[in-house]
């Protein structure tokens, strides 16, 4: 009788043991895909459906969720390496890598891990982009290395299933010594500018100064011509007053003399100019000897043809 009931009870147990899983796997049948998510399904181990975003339900049992994606974008770190430039430098380069899954299916069974696959790829293609470059072109020629680490990467990754967008390189870092010799070089190069643009600013300041002396040796002799021009000027003016002045003044006396009386008037003139040059001659400490016929004016008008009129 026991022994019934033990049996009936160990029955009952593995049957609520066979709900239980039942459902259980009911349950995990049930899938909300999320937006931008991608699960892939296989049917007794083999690739049956990829559901995308929303409500799905599975036959338990014998479907599986094997892969679950994430379609956004994604940023991989690619870890340093070091690499050797063409000039035999040893440097140290990381980076990093943006992809997505464009092919669910693909990402899921053509790669066993395409994250890690596309590091290695990124890395050896790293390395052989900078072995083709020194060391100088290495810092200045990123985007040569960064396009053909993305070329590469999308041919492979049309197999893997996934989308390379970019990659960019983080630090190149080359040894410390050839660190120090770079940090001398540029100083070097930064004082030679100096000095390069301390010459040209001697230069200028010089052609400045020349320039300026220049003008002004100009404006000075422009100044001085235009000067003695002026005064040329003002003396031909001046001659051509007096010559006017003393034609007119002689044609008055002309026009004076041919007048009537007019040689007595001009007898007077000069005998009053006459008088008036002894007054001067009359001085208490000076002597002076004159001609006998000195102050007989009538011979000195004569002798310069100005007779007294007789009308």
């Amino acid at each position: 009788m026991i022994a019934g009931i033990n049996t009936d009870l160990i029955v009952l147990g593995i049957w609520g043991l066979i709900f239980a899983v039942f459902i259980i796997k009911l349950f995990q049948s049930i899938r909300l895909v999320p937006t931008k998510s991608a699960y892939i399904v296989e049917r007794l181990g083999k690739y049956h459906s990829t559901l995308d975003a929303g409500f799905h339900a599975l036959v338990p049992f014998v479907d599986k969720v094997s892969y679950i994606h994430d379609l956004k974008e994604e940023t991989i770190d690619v870890p340093p390496q070091e690499c050797f430039s063409s000039d035999e430098v040893n440097v140290e380069v990381d980076g990093v890598i943006y992809i997505s899954v464009v092919d669910p299916v693909k990402a899921s069974y053509g790669v066993t891990d395409y994250r890690y696959a596309a590091i290695q790829l990124a890395q050896t293609t790293t390395r052989s982009v900078i072995g083709t470059l020194d060391l100088d072109r290495t810092f200045e020629e990123r985007d040569v290395i960064s396009a053909k680490v993305v070329e590469v990467l999308d041919q492979a990754g049309a197999m893997w299933g996934i989308r390379v967008h970019r990659y960019e390189i983080k630090n190149i870092t080359p040894p410390e010594t050839v660190k120090n010799a770079m940090e001398m070089q540029v100083n070097a190069e930064r004082e030679r500018r100096a000095l390069l643009a301390k010459s040209e600013g001697d230069k200028q300041s010089k052609i400045n100064r020349s320039e300026g002396i220049k003008a002004e040796m100009i404006n000075l002799s422009e100044g001085e011509m235009q000067k003695r021009i002026n005064e040329a000027e003002g003396k031909g003016e001046e001659i051509l007053t007096i010559a006017k002045a003393t034609a007119e003044s002689i044609e008055l006396m002309a026009t004076v003399i041919a007048a009537p009386g007019g040689m007595n008037v001009v007898r007077m003139q000069l005998g009053a100019q006459y008088l008036k040059q002894f007054d001067g001659l009359s001085s208490g400490a000076s002597r002076v000897v004159l001609p006998g016929n000195m102050m007989d004016f009538d011979h000195w008008m004569n002798s310069i043809g100005l007779e007294e009129s007789k009308s």
